[in-house]
């Protein structure tokens, strides 16, 4: 059953924002959404279409549980799970889809996905039981998902997995076995266009099972150099986020995104973070920047965020960005842009009108 409002789109003030917002693009592409619909796809989350197109950008687990929810109610076919995880190849996937391809084989991929998931996908967790009659890999997801959400994940995770061991050892994995816990759907027998090997359904855990001596197959397209440079980088992402943590502008930033921007004060933000108002401006300031720096970045996102990809109005904008006086607003874009919000809208819309005239 379908949700009609958020299901955790709104992000915790503990909830580190680690996942690239690449994936949404690449639902939306899936879903063959135009500009217009991708405030659809992000509603509930706080994120505009702005931060969407941003390469830099990155999404709370949260948010992206809510993006999934979205992208059901906007989906047409029953088979999205599945053709979203064909859609999702190791190019994909940053440094670690560059690690999987030049893998010496089936068992250190397993590996890669293990220690390095947390880069790319925060809210699943993979791990590996193996010994010399076979392989498991027990999927776990980190957060509570409706029955429709975990079903697409699911789905997603066993195409994109079966879809990498086939690139590996050259081949359709046949032998393996996929432990889906959900039942079996309406849609079951498209499974089979899917997933080359057997699987099952209503089962307690979702995993997949493997002949250890196929982990073992070497990969055709291994390249030792490149697997090294592609580990590197990933423990360079990994240690980041494992300290991002600890940054408190990071910490200032997912406070301020965790409630309407305008309601916590200064003095309740650092509250929130259980230290005290000077002693968060010191550690901001040795980070070279300050909470109204943070503040008026966020803000500034999210105005021009509106006036780019939505019809609100000026006065509108403002209220939702809490400025009781729309004047204090135009004062304030001013200061940001150096347009006023009116020109920026007109700016943005002749350019993508010139964008259109191109295609």
């Amino acid at each position: 059953m379908l949700h009609p409002g958020p299901v955790g789109g709104i992000a915790n003030k503990n909830e580190a924002a680690n996942i690239p917002v690449s994936y949404t693009r690449l639902i939306g592409r899936e879903l063959d959404l135009q500009a217009r619909d991708l405030l659809s796809l992000l509603k509930f989350t706080t994120l505009n279409a702005e931060q969407l197109m941003r390469d830099d950008s990155m999404i709370t687990a949260s948010q992206q549980i809510q993006i999934l929810q979205n992208s059901l109610e906007l989906a047409t076919s029953e088979q999205f799970g599945l053709r979203l995880g064909r859609r999702l190849t190791p190019s994909t996937h940053g440094a670690m889809g560059f690690l999987i391809n030049s893998s010496p084989n089936l068992m250190a991929v397993l590996n890669a996905f293990h220690t390095f998931l947390p880069t790319r996908m925060s809210l699943i967790r993979l791990e590996v039981q193996s010994d010399a009659a076979g392989t498991t890999c027990l999927i776990f997801f980190e957060q509570s998902l409706s029955s429709a959400v975990h079903r697409l994940l699911s789905e997603t995770i066993a195409v994109i997995f079966l879809e990498c061991a086939e690139f590996i050892i050259g081949r359709p994995l046949t032998e393996a076995v996929v432990h889906f816990s959900h039942a079996a759907p309406a849609h079951y027998a498209c499974y089979a266009d899917y997933l080359a090997c057997t699987y099952q359904f209503d089962q307690a855990q979702l995993l997949i099972q493997i002949p250890t001596e196929l982990c073992l197959i070497a990969n055709a397209s291994a390249h030792h150099d490149s697997y090294l440079l592609a580990m590197q980088q990933c423990e360079i992402i990994l240690n980041r986020l494992n300290t991002q943590q600890y940054n408190t502008t990071y910490q200032v930033q997912k406070a301020m995104l965790s409630y309407p921007l305008g309601q916590l004060s200064e003095e309740d933000l650092a509250a929130a973070l259980f230290i005290n108002k000077r002693t968060m401006a010191r550690r901001l300031a040795k980070e070279h920047t300050s909470y109204r720096q943070i503040r008026d970045r966020i803000l500034a996102e999210q105005a021009s965020g509106y006036l780019r990809d939505s019809q609100l109005s000026i006065e509108a904008i403002a209220s939702l960005l809490n400025y009781h006086d729309c004047a204090n607003f135009r004062r304030a874009f001013k200061r940001w842009f150096d347009l006023s919000p009116s020109a920026y809208r007109r700016k943005i819309t002749h350019r993508q009108e010139e964008n259109d005239l191109r295609e």
